[in-house]
C-alpha cells in the first residue's frame, strides 16, 4: 500500500484525478470503478476541467459506481446516479449506456445483484477503483460485519451511516434505510484502487484501516492485501 500525503483537499484531488485521467490515457477503453459523497467531488471537477479541454478522453470508458439507494428513483436527486449525472456524467464526452449504477427500483434485488457483477466480469474488471471510506470504515456501502460479503448484495445500512448521510436529505427520516452495494470480491479484484480521505473526523477509522487488524468490523482493513492500492489523503496519520 502506497501513502500520498497532500497538503490540502485540492492536492489530493488533483492527484486522484491524474491517477485516473493517466489510467484513461494508458487504456482508452479502461473500465473504472467509482464512487460517490463529497470526497470525490474534487476530483471529478479536475476531470471535467481536463476533458473540456481535450487533455482527456472519456469516450470509450466504461464505469461501474460502488452503490445505489434502495427505493430511489435515478431521477430522485439524492439517487447516485443523479449524483453521478450531475457532477461527472453529463459534463465529459463519456457514453451514458457505458456507464452503469445498480437500480434502486429493481423489483428483483437477487437478479440485479448477480447481473451486475456478471456485468463486470463480462467487461473484464474493473481497472481502477476510485474509494472513499465511511465513519465506520465502510467502503461502498460495506457495513462492520463479521463477515466480508463477496458479490453484490443488499445491505441494512447502520445508524452511523444513515446520520453520516442525513446531511443531504431534509430530515434524517428520508434517508433510505437499505443500498445496493458492490461487494468485496469485485472492489478487491480491481487492478488499481485508489482511496481519497479528508476531514480530521476520518483520522481515526483510517489510521485503523491502514494499520490496524484485517477484520470486517473495519471493512476498508481489507485493502492492506491489495497489491495495488494507494490512499490519498491530506490527514496527518
Amino acid at each position: 500500500m502506497k501513502i500520498i500525503k497532500t497538503k490540502d483537499y485540492n492536492e489530493m484531488s488533483l492527484k486522484a484525478a491524474s491517477m485516473i485521467a493517466a489510467q484513461v490515457i494508458l487504456k482508452p477503453n479502461c473500465v473504472l470503478g467509482l464512487a460517490t459523497g463529497s470526497t470525490p467531488l474534487g476530483t471529478y471537477e479536475k476531470l471535467v476541467e481536463w476533458c473540456n479541454n481535450g487533455h482527456v478522453d472519456f469516450s470509450d470508458v466504461v464505469t461501474f459506481n460502488l452503490d445505489e439507494y434502495l427505493g430511489l428513483d435515478p431521477s430522485h436527486d439524492q439517487s447516485y446516479r443523479y449524483y453521478m449525472n450531475n457532477n461527472l456524467f453529463n459534463k465529459i464526452n463519456i457514453k451514458i449506456e457505458n456507464t452503469h449504477v445498480p437500480s434502486g427500483v429493481t423489483t428483483n434485488i437477487e437478479e440485479e445483484c448477480a447481473n451486475y457483477d456478471k456485468m463486470i466480469s463480462d467487461y473484464g474488471g474493473i481497472d481502477l477503483q476510485l474509494l472513499g471510506i465511511g465513519h465506520d470504515g465502510h467502503i461502498g456501502f460495506n457495513e462492520p460485519s463479521d463477515h466480508f460479503e463477496k458479490g453484490t448484495h443488499c445491505v441494512t445500512l447502520t445508524e452511523e451511516t444513515i446520520k453520516a448521510n442525513s446531511r443531504f436529505f431534509e430530515s434524517i427520516d428520508l434517508v433510505p434505510k437499505k443500498a445496493i452495494t458492490m461487494g468485496m470480491l469485485s472492489i478487491m479484484q480491481a487492478k488499481k484502487i485508489v482511496l481519497v480521505a479528508s476531514g480530521d473526523d476520518k483520522k481515526e477509522i483510517l489510521k485503523k484501516a491502514l494499520f490496524g487488524p484485517i477484520t470486517p468490523k473495519v471493512p476498508a482493513s481489507i485493502l492492506q492485501l491489495h497489491p495495488d492500492c494507494t490512499v490519498i489523503t491530506p490527514i496527518s496519520l
